[in-house]
């Protein structure tokens, strides 16, 4: 699988270089995604502008994407869905799990907006 990784302050975004996101290929991902969040990584963008093609293997690999990074007050973007993934989400119901921005810019103010409200939350416990 081809991808790419851009480490920011806050998150990663993770992009991968593929036109489908099959049975061949969401182990890899899964297994990426993983290997992130072990890094310590609590908030991450998956950029899907690339991808046109979404299996179920591939849909499970969003799930435990947003399983991960959503434990310990993480976030799990999904940015730049193509049409036709769209339709599957949509029937799958996942574009209700799943949070999904439209560009990157927006899900860096998503994260940002996030990190503001933790550290508001954190201020008010002390």
């Amino acid at each position: 699988m081809r991808y790419t990784i851009d480490k920011k302050e806050q998150y990663v975004v993770f992009t991968p270089m593929e036109e489908k996101l099959d049975s061949l290929l969401a182990p890899k991902l899964k297994s990426e995604l993983l290997t992130v969040h072990a890094e310590g990584y609590t908030n991450l963008v998956l950029d899907m502008s690339l991808v046109k093609y979404v299996d179920s293997s591939g849909l499970s690999a969003l799930l435990v994407g947003d399983r991960e990074f959503g434990k310990n007050g993480g976030i799990f973007l999904i940015s730049g869905v193509q049409d036709h993934v769209m339709k599957l989400l949509k029937i799958s119901m996942l574009d209700k799990q799943l949070n999904l921005v439209n560009t990157l810019e927006e899900a860096g103010e998503a994260i940002f907006m996030l990190e503001i409200e933790k550290d508001e939350e954190e201020d008010e416990e002390i």
